[in-house]
């Protein structure tokens, strides 16, 4: 197996999650492609290095490198958008075929306003929450990917958890 198929087998299982994670941190879905494209060309650099331990929590931490990278450079240019796009910057998200209008719509709905609670939360905590929520990460993965002690990721999905279930209440924001 050639250098450039080994990085395939490894990179390739875990792009969701990249997109997934860089989506969450950069709050733009297209923003996020240019992440993860970032991401897999330092991974491809760095692949000789790898050890095979945990790909996924590797990955994941190069994506998150370059996803605060993203963000630096965005605060340091302060564009303007010209026009307003779909919400998440892509296109709207497809309704289930199985689902009636109204389900469809209540669905909608609730992911919008968990999508808005969730944008709304300051970016560690976000993503203490993506990566074990939505990416099902262990604690110690998401030490590793974030570089912060198993004790501080843990208190900020608390944290996180805490501001979602208090601004869900109130109906509005944390």
């Amino acid at each position: 197996m050639g250098p450039n198929s080994a990085f395939a087998a490894v990179a390739l299982p875990h792009l969701d999650a990249a997109h997934n994670l860089a989506r969450w941190l950069t709050g733009s879905a297209e923003e996020a492609e240019d992440v993860v494209q970032e991401a897999m060309v330092r991974a491809l650099t760095y692949f000789p290095g790898f050890r095979g331990d945990n790909a996924r929590a590797w990955i994941l931490q190069i994506v998150r490198n370059a996803a605060y990278a993203a963000l630096k450079a965005r605060a340091q240019r302060k564009a303007v958008p010209l026009a307003e796009d779909a919400e998440d910057g892509g296109a709207p998200p497809l309704a289930d075929p199985g689902d009636d209008p109204e389900r469809a719509l209540i669905r909608t709905r609730e992911r919008k306003r968990l999508d808005t609670l969730l944008d709304r939360l300051p970016v560690e905590l976000r993503e203490a929450l993506v990566l074990r929520e939505l990416e099902e990460m262990s604690y110690r993965d998401i030490a590793r990917v974030t570089g912060t002690p198993i004790g501080t990721v843990m208190s900020r999905l608390w944290r996180a958890r805490r501001m979602l279930l208090r601004a869900a209440g109130k109906g509005m924001a944390p």
